[in-house]
């Protein structure tokens, strides 16, 4: 059974752990999602609603030979770039740094190759023109070096004039925000996670680099013997077909005005063949833009601290000035790089949905279609984390329906009807 049907008579409650009331049909539509791939993988879901935790479930497998549990840990791509913006938040909210200061007074081999006026603004909201990560390395094995790449940053220069124009810094991200919070700080990407996010919010389990001991909770890929291919001559239609396929979705993107190459050279670094995110190796590295590694309670709950407004446990992690300020949209021009509206915020970009707004919303999205997002209208936030082999720069029906789902759900308690819009 597979597609719609598979979905629609699936196991509704083919999941574990709590669940409120309230959000059961959230609950039962993640346990439909998941519960025909059950063997492919597996996933993880929570919600904060009102300050309180609603949904913390779990289902699926964590490994060829291990069931997901409440202290998996999964590779969440760029949804991770939320987690590092926020952390950039709390340190200009502490005083460390500002948001319009050129990074050079923090950085001083960062002002080279007309980089001199940049600001953290403009590395936040994707204006700094630093999207390359294709012609900058020559292997891609060169990421898992976190000193190496800063002295990168510190080389590179600009696709175009700082500010003038929009391009998603999908790897970059992470040394260029990284770097200028260490700059600043004088303290390690690694202290200022735990010391201002990790332990005050008493997180349990939140990585840029996860260290050894930790490795044997994340969740792997899947992994299946490859079917032998009798007929040579399907596989060969399979490849004409295929390529044909990415032909027709270059040629889509060339004629909406952009171009092909701007998201080659931002989203594939060469000698990529060779590297993993999942091996030993690429998650002990410190690559905040695309290894976060964090349980799915762990991106709820600091998003549950942003949907309220900075302020967590009576705690002010972030000041009412400066969440104001971080919550703006900052340009509505289309993206270099990213084929859909972002809305980028200061590190994060609009809640995407399948019918519901949510306006005062932000939050950030993974390749593998994991996301995590808060709206602090509804006060509500949401995460979902998976291992499952796929990728999309934009998530997934799952991630925009469990999406969907929550808020229906939040608005139920709040305006008395669920609602699709």
């Amino acid at each position: 059974m597979s597609g719609l049907k598979g979905v629609f008579f699936a196991d509704k409650l083919n999941y574990q752990g709590y669940v409120d009331q309230r959000f059961q049909d959230l609950a039962e539509q993640f346990s439909r999602l998941q519960d025909g791939r059950a063997e492919q993988g597996g996933a993880a879901l929570a919600v904060y609603f009102q300050g309180k935790k609603v949904v913390d479930i779990y289902t699926g497998k964590k490994s060829n030979t291990e069931q997901w549990n409440a202290q998996t840990l999964s590779v969440c791509y760029s949804t991770g770039k939320g987690v590092l913006a926020t952390l950039a938040h709390i340190m200009v909210s502490e005083g460390f740094l500002d948001y319009d200061t050129p990074v050079a007074k923090f950085w001083p081999e960062f002002g080279q190759n007309g980089k001199q006026n940049m600001t953290l603004r403009h590395i936040l909201s994707h204006q700094s023109g630093l999207y390359d990560i294709r012609n900058v390395i020559d292997r891609a094995v060169e990421m898992a070096d976190w000193q190496h790449m800063l002295t990168v940053m510190e080389q590179a220069t600009p696709r175009f004039s700082v500010g003038s124009d929009i391009a998603y810094q999908a790897l970059t991200f992470g040394w260029l925000v990284g770097g200028v919070l260490e700059k600043a700080t004088q303290q390690t990407l690694t202290t200022l996670l735990q010391k201002y996010l990790v332990e005050p919010l008493e997180l349990d389990g939140a990585y840029f680099g996860i260290p050894a001991f930790e490795l044997d909770r994340v969740a792997r890929l899947m992994t299946k013997a490859e079917p032998i291919q009798k007929n040579e001559s399907r596989t060969e239609k399979a490849k004409v077909k295929n390529k044909t396929i990415a032909s027709f979705s270059d040629k889509l993107i060339e004629l909406s005005g952009q171009n092909p190459q701007d998201f080659v050279d931002a989203m594939v670094p060469k000698g990529m063949r060779d590297f993993s995110f999942f091996s030993d190796q690429g998650l002990q590295a410190i690559i905040p833009a695309a290894n976060g590694v964090f349980t799915a309670n762990s991106l709820a709950k600091i998003y549950a601290m942003m949907a309220n407004k900075g302020v967590w446990d009576g705690k002010i992690f972030i000041k009412p000035e400066i969440f104001a300020e971080l919550s703006k949209i900052q340009s509505i021009k289309r993206d270099r790089v990213m084929p859909i509206p972002m809305k980028w915020r200061l590190g994060y970009h609009r809640v995407i949905t399948m019918g519901k707004r949510a306006k005062k919303g932000f939050g950030h999205i993974g390749y593998n279609g994991s996301g995590a997002w808060c709206d602090p209208q509804r006060e509500l936030s949401f995460a979902y984390t998976h291992n499952f082999k796929i990728g999309s720069i934009t998530g997934d029906y799952r991630l925009w329906g469990l999406t969907q789902e929550a808020l229906r759900c939040a608005d139920a308690e709040i305006k008395g009807s669920k609602g699709w819009f």
